[in-house]
């Protein structure tokens, strides 16, 4: 069965009832490696190893065709945060290119 970034967002967006899934094909197109980030309700509560077993578990079937798969799982909250942090960051930084921001 090949195996594709869209396939497999779609399961974990469906599955994990996700706010946010992004999944790369990070072997050129033959469906080896991917790599996701995920983020939902579900995880709340949960620790790590936890949220992963959940990935996991939705994903079991076209897992047996993948070579690599990683992951990085968050909260709604803890994606809300990082964005703002990155938001932050990316505004100083142009303030810096533009002289502006001490």
């Amino acid at each position: 069965m090949a195996v594709s970034a869209e396939l497999l967002a779609e399961k974990l967006k469906k599955e994990l009832e996700a706010e946010y899934v992004n999944v790369d094909d990070m072997s050129d197109g033959c469906g080896g490696k991917f790599s996701a980030y995920i983020v939902s309700k579900k995880f709340e509560g949960k620790p790590l190893l936890q949220q992963h077993r959940m990935v996991n578990s939705c994903i079991a079937n076209e897992m047996e065709s993948i070579h690599a798969f990683t992951m990085k799982t968050l909260t709604p909250e803890q994606f809300s945060k990082q964005s703002a942090k990155s938001q932050d960051t990316g505004e100083k930084d142009a303030m810096k290119c533009v002289g502006g921001g001490h």
